[in-house]
């Protein structure tokens, strides 16, 4: 499906801390409305679904649609209450799924 995502969260955190989280998917977001040099029509391959959870509870999810540019990059925010593991994943239009995990220490 696509290359191995790159991610940023931080590596430690204080207890009740809003942390900014990044991601970003290497991938060619085709939405199916381009025509390759035959004319005929490129079909649609897009990433149409992200999902985030942080210990097994859903922190941020997102659809997405066919107008994103290549390369998706997300950020958004969440309270850290403890430390564990926030698990991404990413859902292609054939169905695969790519994911990433990344913990954070919280003291």
């Amino acid at each position: 499906m696509a290359e191995t995502p790159k991610i940023r969260v931080p590596k430690t955190a204080k207890k009740g801390e809003i942390v900014e989280i990044k991601t970003l998917l290497p991938h060619i977001m085709e939405s199916g409305q381009r025509k390759d040099k035959d004319g005929k029509t490129i079909p649609r391959k897009i990433i149409n679904k992200f999902a985030a959870e942080f210990n097994g509870k859903p922190v941020f999810s997102a659809n997405i649609e066919p107008a994103v540019a290549a390369n998706p990059y997300l950020q958004f925010s969440a309270k850290v209450e403890e430390s564990g593991t926030f698990k991404f994943s990413w859902t292609d239009d054939d169905g695969s799924v790519t994911t990433a995990e990344e913990k954070i220490t919280v003291s």
